[in-house]
């Protein structure tokens, strides 16, 4: 059962005394959710269930073997299940259990052998299991059994076929020997089902490759923090260049994700993920693009050269007649992305490089123009798509530079900021169609909520997770 809410834990889908710029919180309600799809899936999964061989003797020299057991019946109550902070864990008990086998035996006494079938009824069956949540060497999250107890209420057992009236009498010694075998075989099957999940916790990554240059890093930065009422799992949440790994000049910055106990999980993002993206690409050099004349739409009336740029620059027409136009547009710092409640605000500046082209393929520098701008936007969740729109609240330019001397920057400012704003409406229509969001193969976000708050992005929501007879789907 424990395995099964774990894995649910695990499908939200690590470097110790860092802050957190991922927050993934399990409510009691999302704890609960798991639990009672781990029992259908326990209990689909019964009939599947095969047991050991059982031999042994009694009375000094009866000897005995139990074999082919097989379940016709099941009283399968759904268990409880509980945070358990006092060892940083899950504490999960299951009362009352019953369950109806039948099977084949043989007995052999000296020369004389015997066989049949039989059919037993195990009753009142309790199991309790505690398991510790911790953090691997390398970020990933660990899990083991710290205590298990079984302990059978009562047994009965009915012999057919054979001399079975001879064995009937000597129910009271197959029991006593069945029920510690099947009592002290229960525990080692949970420890060793908890050993396989630490196993394929271990296998899974926590870097993701984005692409072959730039890799998403989600160890944990510390143990799991576990109160009576939910979970807290901080996720390291930074973007990284893979060929070169060098840190941000800013750090993650601690925050306090509200706890939505009418939730399944929340999520907590960071800015400091999208600020990470931001010093990658641009310590990367791409946040820059060379505009040339053949890339401006038609429909725009505009031209990249000297003549059409006569009019707001004089003098360059004069001194390089005639020439097509170049702009090198580059980031001059890192875009930073700042989270405040129901908005994010994003402030862009970047350098605009003009050149001209000569006759013989050469550039040559005309001038540099700054431009600043500040952008905002807001986010949201309808219709199982993350949907968004961007304002542009400022834009500025000036001259940094020039080869062609002083010139004047507001009609080249108005004209620039028109360009960026066609350019933002743009940006609006895809956001306002929105994306899907994201779902594994074997669970999906469902009655999902956004808000944004100071420093982070809250998520809540609600999860469907798919079984099947195998396990997760």
């Amino acid at each position: 059962m424990l395995p099964a809410v774990i894995v649910v834990l695990m499908l939200i889908s690590f470097t110790c005394g860092e802050n957190p710029a991922i927050q993934v919180i399990l409510t009691n309600k999302g704890l609960q959710y798991g639990k009672h799809v781990g029992a259908g899936w326990v209990q689909d999964r019964l009939d599947l269930v095969t047991f050991p061989d059982i031999s042994g003797k009694i009375l000094g020299s009866i000897y005995y073997t139990v074999s082919g057991v097989t379940i016709t019946k099941c009283d399968f109550p759904e268990p409880s299940i509980e945070f358990y902070p006092n060892i940083t864990g899950f504490k999960s008990s299951t009362s009352g259990l019953s369950v109806a086998v039948t099977g084949k035996w043989m007995t052999h006494f000296g020369l004389i052998h015997d066989r049949g079938s039989f059919d037993m009824a195990i009753l009142n069956m309790d199991v309790t299991s505690v398991v510790e949540l911790g953090k691997g060497a390398d970020g990933h999250l660990s899990v083991a059994s710290v205590h298990c107890e079984a302990q059978i209420g009562n047994m009965d057992i009915q012999f057919h076929g054979g001399a079975s009236w001879i064995f009937q009498p000597l129910v009271g010694h197959f029991k006593g020997r069945i029920k510690g075998e099947i009592e002290g075989a229960i525990c080692p099957y949970v420890e060793e089902s908890i050993v396989n999940l630490e196993y394929h916790l271990q296998a899974m990554r926590v870097s993701l490759a984005v692409d072959e240059n730039f890799t998403f890093d989600l160890p944990l930065t510390g143990i799991p923090i576990i109160n009576t009422s939910s979970i807290n799992l901080g996720l390291k949440g930074e973007f990284y260049n893979t060929q070169n790994h060098t840190d941000p000049p800013f750090k993650a910055q601690p925050f306090s994700v509200p706890e939505q106990p009418g939730y399944m999980l929340s999520v907590g993002l960071s800015e400091f993920t999208l600020n990470s993206a931001s010093y990658v690409l641009y310590s990367a050099g791409l946040l820059q693009a060379l505009i040339t004349d053949s890339m401006i739409p038609p429909y725009l009336q505009v031209h990249l050269n000297t003549s059409w740029m006569g009019p707001y620059i004089p003098q360059l027409p004069k001194m390089f007649p005639g020439l097509l136009m170049d702009l090198l547009i580059y980031a001059r710092e890192v875009p930073m992305f700042s989270f405040q409640p129901g908005v994010v605000k994003l402030g862009f500046q970047v350098a605009v490089k003009a050149f001209a082209i000569q006759p013989n393929g050469t550039q040559s520098p005309l001038f540099k123009l700054n431009a600043d701008s500040k952008l905002s936007g807001k986010v949201w969740i309808a219709g199982g798509s993350l949907k968004g729109s961007v304002t542009l609240d400022n834009f500025t330019l000036t001259l940094a530079s020039s080869e062609v001397g002083t010139f004047k920057t507001d009609t080249l400012e108005r004209l620039m900021k028109a360009g960026v704003m066609l350019a933002v409406g743009k940006l609006n229509v895809e956001l306002g169609k929105g994306f899907v969001l994201p779902r594994t193969r074997h669970a999906q976000l469902v009655n999902t909520v956004l808000g944004m708050e100071e420093g982070f992005i809250a998520i809540s929501s609600d999860a469907q997770v798919v079984l099947t007879d195998r396990g997760f789907n």
